[in-house]
C-alpha cells in the first residue's frame, strides 16, 4: 500500500474524551477536530480519504515498551525480530526498546545494527536496541557504550538486563560514561549474594512450599545503591521491573531528593501475586519473582502517582521445552506485548486508579522520553508523527496463548477474560493493524521491500 495513502479516523475519543476526526496524511496528522473544515484542502483530503470509522473507541498514543526481549540474534527458536514485532503491534505498540541478552551479546556496535537493520526490514514497529553495560553481561568489563551511541542504532538505553551490574565502581563508571550522550542506564536490581539458587518470592508462601525465597531485599538494596550512585555522578538512572513496596519507598525518597531516577513496572507486577506459585505452574516463574498482594497494591498506588514512571512488559519468550518441565529447572519469564493493554486496562483503568490520560502518560509519553525517541509518544495534534492505537474499552477478550503472533506461548493470563482490545495500530501513518489483525509493515522510503514479508494473516 502506497505510504501517502490518506486516512480519516472518525469519531474516536482522544485520549478518552471527547471524540474527534483525525486525518492522516504523509505520516503526520494533517488535521485534528475543527481544523478539518478549516481549510479547502483540509477538506478535499477527508473527501478522499480512507474512512476508519472509530465511534466507542479511544484513540491514543502509540504504546512504547521500554523493555522488550526479541532473542535474535541467536534465540530465533524462542521469538524473532519478525515476530515479536508483530505481536508488539497488534498489542498497540509502535516501538519497542529489545533487550541485549541476545547470543551473541548486543554489546557491540555491530551487534546493535543487526538488531536495527532486522526491526526496519520488518518494519511493524520502530525497534531501538539497548545496548550491554559489560562486556557478555560479565560484570566486569564497560562495554563498547560511546561505539553504540554513535552507531546508526543510535543507542542510548544499556541494560544488562537478566543480569544485576553488582560491582559499585562498574556502575558508577557506566553511569559517567553515558552523561556523554544523554544516555541511561537501565538496573537490574537484584543482589546476586541474596538470590543464590532462589526459587520464588521470600515469603509465607515460599515457606510452605519449601522453595528458596528471593528476598525483596536483594531488589531494594540495589536501587538504594544506586539511586545514590547516580546523584553522586549527577547522571540518569533507570530501574527495571520494580516489585516491591519498599523498592517503591525508595525510589519516591530519591525522586523527592531530585535524583534523576525513572522506574518501571510489569504488567504481571500489577496483577498476580506470588499465590499462584502453589500450582507450581512454571509459567508463573519470573524474575523478578511474583510478590504479595500488598506489594502488587503499593505498586498500583506509585504508578497511578508517577512515583513509578512507565509500563515495561518484559515481555520474555522461551521455548515451550524450557517452561513445561519441573519448577526448579523452568526458565524464568512471561510473555506480555499483546496483553499489557489489557492487564493495565483491568489492574488501573478499571480500578479508578487511572485515566486514558494517565495510561499514555505511562505507556506511550514517558517510556518515549525515557529512550530519548522524539517522534514517538507525541500527543495527537497537527503536525505530529501519526503513531496510533485505536482501542475498543469494551471488548472482552480470553487469552489463548496458542494463536498470539510471539512464538512464546507462555503467558501467565492464558485462559483469563481480560478488557480492552486493539482494534487498529498506525506506525508512522501506515496501518500495520486493521480490525484487530495484521494488516501490512510500513516500508521505509530509502529501503526496498524484503521478499517474502508482505502482509500477514
Amino acid at each position: 500500500m502506497a505510504e501517502e495513502t490518506t486516512y480519516l479516523i472518525r469519531g474516536a475519543a482522544i485520549l478518552g474524551g471527547d471524540a474527534e476526526d483525525l486525518l492522516i496524511r504523509d505520516g503526520v496528522i494533517a488535521a485534528r477536530g475543527a481544523d478539518l473544515s478549516q481549510t479547502d484542502a483540509a477538506a478535499d483530503m477527508a473527501a478522499r480519504a480512507i474512512v476508519i470509522a472509530a465511534d466507542g473507541l479511544v484513540a491514543l498514543p502509540g504504546m512504547v515498551d521500554v523493555h522488550t526481549h526479541l532473542r535474535e540474534p541467536g534465540r530465533e527458536d524462542a521469538e524473532t525480530v519478525e515476530t515479536g514485532t508483530r505481536a508488539a503491534a497488534l498489542g498497540g505498540f509502535t516501538a519497542v526498546h529489545a533487550m541485549a541478552n541476545s547470543t551473541p551479546v548486543a554489546d557491540t556496535a555491530g551487534v546493535v545494527e543487526q538488531v536495527y537493520s532486522l526491526g526496519r526490514a520488518a518494519g511493524w514497529v520502530d525497534v531501538r536496541p539497548v545496548g550491554a553495560v559489560t562486556v557478555g553481561l560479565a560484570g566486569e568489563q564497560l562495554a563498547e557504550l560511546g561505539a553504540m551511541a554513535d552507531s546508526r542504532a543510535q543507542v542510548r538505553m544499556f541494560s544488562d538486563d537478566g543480569i544485576c551490574v553488582h560491582d559499585p565502581v562498574l556502575m558508577r563508571r557506566a553511569l559517567e560514561y553515558v552523561k556523554a550522550f544523554d544516555g541511561v542506564v537501565a538496573q537490574h536490581a537484584q543482589e546476586p549474594r541474596l538470590t543464590a539458587g532462589a526459587q520464588m518470592n521470600e515469603g509465607e508462601v515460599s515457606a510452605v512450599l519449601g522453595l528458596t525465597g528471593w528476598p525483596a531485599v536483594a531488589e531494594e538494596s540495589i536501587i538504594a545503591r544506586d539511586v545514590l550512585l547516580a546523584q553522586h555522578v549527577g547522571s540518569r538512572l533507570h530501574v527495571c521491573h520494580v516489585s516491591t513496596a519498599g523498592s517503591v519507598e525508595i525510589i519516591r525518597w530519591a525522586k523527592s531528593r531530585g535524583i534523576n531516577v525513572t522506574a518501571e513496572v510489569t504488567p504481571h507486577h500489577l496483577l498476580l501475586t506470588d499465590d499462584l506459585v502453589r500450582s507450581y505452574d512454571p509459567v508463573y516463574k519470573v524474575n523478578p519473582p511474583l510478590r504479595t498482594n500488598d506489594d502488587v497494591q503499593a505498586l498500583r498506588a506509585a504508578l497511578a502517582d508517577g512515583t513509578i514512571d512507565v509500563v515495561g512488559t518484559d515481555h520474555a519468550p522461551h521455548p515451550s521445552e524450557h517452561k513445561e518441565c519441573e519448577w526448579a529447572q523452568a526458565a524464568m519469564g512471561m510473555t506480555g506485548l499483546e496483553t499489557a493493554l489489557s492487564v493495565v486496562q483491568h489492574a488501573m483503568i478499571e480500578t479508578g486508579l487511572m485515566t486514558w490520560a494517565d495510561f499514555a502518560r505511562a505507556t506511550s509519553t514517558a517510556p518515549a522520553g525515557i529512550g530519548r525517541l522524539a517522534d514517538q509518544g507525541r500527543p495527537l495534534e497537527k503536525g505530529e508523527p501519526a503513531n496510533i492505537v485505536l482501542v475498543d474499552p469494551a471488548a472482552r477478550w480470553t487469552v489463548d496463548p496458542s494463536v498470539m503472533a510471539t512464538m512464546g506461548r507462555n503467558s501467565p493470563f492464558r485462559g483469563m477474560e481480560l478488557p480492552g482490545k486493539v482494534v487498529a495500530t498506525f506506525f508512522k501513518g501506515h496501518p500495520t493493524v486493521l480490525d484487530g489483525k495484521l494488516n501490512t509493515p510500513y516500508r521505509y522510503p530509502s529501503e526496498a521491500p524484503v521478499a517474502g514479508a508482505a502482509g500477514a494473516n
